[in-house]
């Protein structure tokens, strides 16, 4: 009877254990699950409103989901292209001074492999615009432009200070002589500053596309084409057949070049 009673007290402990073993293993595993699964969640959460704020602020976005495993810089310059000062709070604007330390991060950066830049541009600020072109040609990660619209004015230098540059076929890329704004002194020095500014241009993309200094010189001082203006307006492919932009394409083929710059890198 006491052996009994006693293997019966046993077995009855052991049960006992093994259930308070089996509470707590699931208990771990409920409170790893219960306690994990919701600061992954609120973390994705802060990420993806972190990264529609940047695309709303600046229109850059990291890419991070190539099939090649590649990541991509987005870097997106859209409307004017605000220098020295600041424009109305109506006008859309590129702020140089928000893209200068991203070009400089992504030099720095390991984590990105190449850059794609979305160009739809009036022009604006030459200095700056020149500023933002002359860093994106020095970077040392692969670089695609794409013209999805408009590349007017300072809008040229920027489009061919990549790698490689599509535009689509409806775009445009108008070449016109620098303007001023302000008091302009009619003085022969007034005349030269201008040249200079003009050659400074002249010389980048040039040097920077296919097309000849002295023939984009021609486009720029045209007087049959621009009514009230002296300039030359190139659609889609005529911005190819001149030597500016080396393909006509879309998002597709641009997304495509880059990769294939980066495996060859």
């Amino acid at each position: 009877m006491l052996i009994r009673e006693f293997d019966n007290e046993t077995v009855d402990y052991e049960k006992k254990n093994s259930a308070r073993k089996n509470g707590a293993e699931n208990t771990e595993k409920n409170a790893g699950s219960d306690g994990n699964e919701p600061e992954v969640e609120q973390q994705k959460i802060k990420n993806e409103a972190a990264r529609e704020e940047r695309i709303r602020e600046t229109g850059q976005v990291l890419l991070e989901d190539s099939k090649d495993g590649a990541h991509f810089h987005l870097i997106s310059v859209i409307g004017e292209i605000e220098g020295h000062e600041n424009l109305s709070g109506n006008t859309k604007t590129t702020k140089y001074e928000h893209i200068l330390p991203k070009l400089a991060e992504i030099e720095d950066s390991g984590e990105v492999d190449g850059v794609l830049v979305l160009i739809n541009t009036v022009g604006g600020d030459v200095s700056c615009g020149l500023a933002l072109a002359e860093m994106i040609a020095s970077l040392s990660k692969p670089t695609v432009s794409l013209v999805i619209g408009d590349s007017h004015s300072i809008g040229v230098p920027l489009a061919v200070a990549t790698d490689y540059s599509f535009i689509v076929p409806t775009g445009t890329m108008m070449i016109h002589p620098v303007r001023m704004s302000g008091t302009v002194i009619g003085a022969v020095q007034t005349y030269d500053y201008f040249e200079m500014i003009q050659d400074r241009i002249l010389n980048f993309v040039s040097s920077h596309s296919g097309i000849a200094y002295d023939q984009l010189r021609r486009l720029m001082l045209n007087t049959e084409m621009l009514t009230k203006d002296l300039g030359t307006v190139l659609v889609g492919a005529d911005a190819v057949k001149e030597g500016l932009i080396n393909e006509v394409g879309g998002i597709r083929e641009a997304l495509k070049k880059l990769n294939s710059l980066v495996a060859e890198k």
